[in-house]
């Protein structure tokens, strides 16, 4: 839609992500420390992905230092409706 503001990642949102090593497809909402819930791709805004990922839209790319190790990402989407 002409004019249309592509959404940007801030607290409550959804966001899509793609693993930049595996092409893996992921589902993350970011959330108050205290709502966070992993099988449902809950986290929290003090996360390092969440605070990595702030900000960013469709296609942007970001890395994040998570306990498994340092990863890169891409936003493949970005809503507030689940």
């Amino acid at each position: 839609m002409p004019g249309r503001a592509i959404a940007a990642i801030f607290f409550g949102a959804w966001f899509d992500v793609e693993y930049a090593e595996s092409g893996e497809l992921k589902r993350y909402r970011i959330v108050g420390p205290d709502e966070t819930d992993a099988e449902l791709g809950h986290i929290s805004i003090d996360s390092p992905l969440a605070r990595a990922a702030l900000k960013k839209r469709v296609d942007d790319e970001f890395s994040a230092e998570l306990p498994s190790g340092r990863y890169d990402f891409i936003i493949v989407g970005v809503c507030y409706d689940a």
